[in-house]
């Protein structure tokens, strides 16, 4: 169906882009997931080609084009089950805190070899202790002359094992509201005191590398602060509604795709004399999942221009994450039981659509969360 926020370029980037990854990345994702993480090669070619962070500056190597690039990158990793394939936290998540809050020095020296797939990128909020509520982080960087001295532990890092350079959410200084005292450094993996912990054993995102990041008196020059000392709370915020967003709308194309393989399964595979979709059951659960799937991409097709223009929808996009991911994991979940056994298996991709759409609702700040901010935006 022909989407009206698109144009011609991207739609044609569209098709150029499916061809990339069916050519370049669905042969080889079931050895990555073996591996637990995709190949840095992988990441520089995919650089080479453009594919990274779509809408940087010339200045710094990219295209600069529009977010509905990233729109359309992220749609077509997810409809083909390569969730795990993370560019989009490298382009779309972690480049927006890079480009709008280092200094021009730091930007010349760490963008282009990120649109090159030479430098990954990862973003490391979460800690043992301090989850969504940002709040409560106590990773530690204390101010020594030149350097910060960080401190700390933080988990459920993607991109954890590659990443060169971290966006880390510390503590820099001790206030009576606990989110006045947070910055945010980026600190580079080969910075001693730095140490990677293993890369962590998941039930879904086989493919996508996960740690937790170990700080023991790790030394980053003050001129990798991020924008102002104390202010990191509110750069968070400000950004959360893109990551929200991207996490949305790979929501939906995820169970387009799950919704797609089951449709051409459902044609073929037979029981009791006819095939599994001429069963009324059948009909009207696909008739069911197609309607909320194509009520999530109305949704969206409002949000992202909105988006585009610099509105404040934390509300919406609270709603868009929380519902859209529910209804990934929804689709999936009554899609995969017309496989029956083989749905179980591996060989059958809609089981990958099914484990990886459980930490949907868990990640990019959890479902109940969601929930409560928009009750706040209730005035409840």
């Amino acid at each position: 169906m022909k989407r009206k926020i698109f144009g011609g370029e991207h739609e044609t980037a569209r098709k150029a882009f499916r061809e990339y990854i069916k050519k370049e990345l669905v042969p080889y994702y079931a050895d990555w997931e073996v591996a637990g993480m995709v190949p840095r090669e992988v990441w520089q070619k995919a650089g080479q080609q453009g594919w990274l962070c779509p809408t940087t500056s010339k200045v710094f190597g990219g295209e600069a084009v529009d977010f509905l690039y990233s729109v359309v990158f992220t749609e077509e990793l997810y409809y083909h089950a390569l969730q795990g394939v993370f560019w989009t936290v490298h382009s779309d998540i972690v480049m927006p805190y890079i480009e709008k809050l280092a200094t021009e020095d730091k930007k010349k020296q760490w963008i282009p070899r990120c649109v090159q797939g030479d430098a990954i990128l990862a973003i490391a909020m979460t800690e043992p202790e301090a989850g969504s509520d940002l709040a409560r982080l106590s990773t530690r960087a204390d101010r020594d002359g030149d350097d910060y001295i960080v401190n700390g532990v933080k988990t459920f890092i993607s991109n954890g094992q590659l990443a060169d350079l971290v966006v880390v959410a510390v503590r820099t200084s001790e206030k009576e509201n606990p989110r006045d005292g947070i910055s945010l450094l980026v600190v580079e993996s080969d910075s001693r005191g730095y140490q990677k912990g293993r890369n962590l054993d998941k039930i879904g995102l086989h493919a996508q590398d996960t740690s937790e990041i170990f700080f023991d008196n790790c030394r980053v020059p003050v001129s990798n602060l991020l924008g102002r000392e104390g202010e990191g709370f509110r750069y968070l915020m400000e950004n959360l509604q893109q990551e929200r967003l991207i996490l949305s709308i790979g929501a939906y194309a995820a169970a387009m795709g799950a919704l797609d393989v089951t449709l051409e399964y459902v044609k073929k595979r037979r029981a009791f004399g006819k095939t599994i979709g001429e069963f009324q059951n059948t009909r009207f659960v696909l008739a069911e999942l197609a309607t909320k799937i194509q009520l999530a991409r109305s949704f969206l097709d409002d949000l992202i221009p909105r988006h585009m223009a610099g509105e404040d929808l934390v509300r919406e996009v609270s709603m868009a994450k929380y519902w859209i991911t529910d209804l990934q994991f929804e689709v999936a979940d009554r899609c995969l039981q017309f496989f029956g056994g083989y749905g179980y298996m591996k060989a059958y991709p809609i089981s990958r659509f099914f484990v990886d759409a459980r930490v949907q609702r868990i990640y990019g700040g959890a479902n109940e969360l969601m929930k409560e901010l928009i009750a706040r935006r209730l005035n409840i």
